[in-house]
């Protein structure tokens, strides 16, 4: 015969819990002469029944009920599923410590954020000690913190070389030009690259062009070329993200952002680029869009990673309208222009993809390479002229 206090001692449970448990009836202490109570083995193993019942997650009273009467199949089924979806939360939520402890990858949480919450996600990273740059390129490239120094390697090794970073073709920068109702004074180019549209607009007009862009060795490449071409007195280069721009009081006639307004959102960029812009002035700029209203899996799933953002082009038409320009043309870019951007890049590729086997950055760069090929007429960049109110 065991006294409350031995019986706590044996099965780990308190005084309070047992006398509890004799309450429903589930022990039946005896009561001696002295005033103690007293409990037998037979109540120890009742404790120790109840308690591996409780291990697979049955409540005190669905315990009581298993001893009772026979096991009811419906209790223990739902029982169960419920386990199962905390187990699945619980796994979800070691992935997530893992991935920032860096102890696995982090693509797929940074993806889901550049989704739901891409203003607070790039904050976020800016806390945890990176600069924009940096959190912007994580949000559209490397896509995992851990792993973004490495990815970013990679990336440029391939980039490097290459004339062009995205679509480009000068017969549709020439066509967007031409479009326009103004004959401009002063440009500002936003992510101008290594400066293939910042020279041919030079060429097209007698404007003061100032080209921006957050890579200052896409922006040497660009000095060079303002050398070449004696163009010192025209155009002028600024390093620069183009969340952060900054001219005080001066203003433009046209603001050009070929492949770039992506990255600070397209609906953020027709906001805050229009304080910039002088009366009657215009923004253009190319987005990559929908080209039809049934894409393909494969490119679904594809953009819904690189750019989640990525709309149709009326939806594009409906944001510049709200945010107060009058579109005046829009277009898309010519096959040739992708076919610019791709094929030096694709031979790029096979010469350093040998020597970067396992690289998520050229894994990425060859997956974009082969949705080209397959699905290029779902998706296009769309040449947009947007004339401020």
């Amino acid at each position: 015969m065991y006294r409350i206090s031995e019986l706590g001692a044996l099965v780990g449970l308190s005084r309070t819990t047992l006398l509890y448990y004799e309450k429903l009836n589930l022990i039946c202490g005896k009561r001696l002469g002295n005033g103690y109570r007293v409990y037998s083995d037979r109540d120890i193993q009742q404790v120790r029944l109840i308690q591996q019942l409780q291990s697979g997650g049955l409540t005190l009273a669905e315990c009581k009920s298993c001893l009772e009467s026979k096991l009811d199949r419906s209790v223990l089924k739902s029982r169960y599923d419920e386990l199962t979806q905390e187990i699945s939360r619980k796994q979800t939520s070691l992935a997530l410590l893992s991935s920032l402890l860096g102890e696995s990858s982090s693509r797929s949480w940074h993806q889901i954020l550049a989704d739901v919450a891409p203003d607070a996600h790039i904050d976020w990273l800016k806390i945890q000690g990176f600069d924009e740059k940096q959190a912007l390129r994580i949000k559209w490239l490397s896509k995992d913190m851990n792993e973004h120094d490495k990815y970013m390697q990679d990336f440029m090794n391939v980039y490097e070389t290459l004339e062009s970073w995205g679509p480009n073709s000068e017969s549709d920068t020439v066509r967007a030009f031409q479009t326009l109702s103004i004959n401009p004074r002063k440009i500002l180019e936003i992510g101008c690259g290594k400066g293939n549209s910042t020279m041919l607009l030079a060429r097209l007009c007698d404007a003061r062009i100032v080209a921006t862009d957050n890579e200052q060795s896409a922006l040497d490449k660009v000095e060079d070329k303002i050398k070449q071409n004696n163009m010192g007195e025209r155009v002028s280069t600024q390093c620069i993200s183009m969340t952060e721009l900054s001219f005080g009081e001066e203003k433009f006639d046209v603001i050009w952002a070929e492949a770039s307004a992506y990255v600070m959102g397209i609906e953020n960029a027709l906001e805050k680029w229009k304080s910039l812009i002088s009366e009657n002035g215009a923004l253009v700029f190319s987005d990559l869009v929908w080209l039809t209203e049934t894409p393909s899996k494969e490119a679904i799933k594809h953009w819904k990673s690189d750019y989640p953002d990525m709309q149709t082009v009326d939806t594009r038409k409906l944001q510049i309208e709200k945010a107060g320009y009058n579109l005046q043309n829009t277009f898309t870019l010519s096959e040739q222009a992708w076919k610019n951007y791709y094929e030096p890049l694709e031979q790029r590729l096979n010469e350093v993809g040998p020597t970067l086997a396992g690289s998520q950055a050229v894994t990425d760069i060859q997956n974009e390479v082969a949705l080209f090929k397959s699905h290029l007429g779902e998706f296009g960049y769309q040449f947009f002229i947007a004339e401020k109110c």
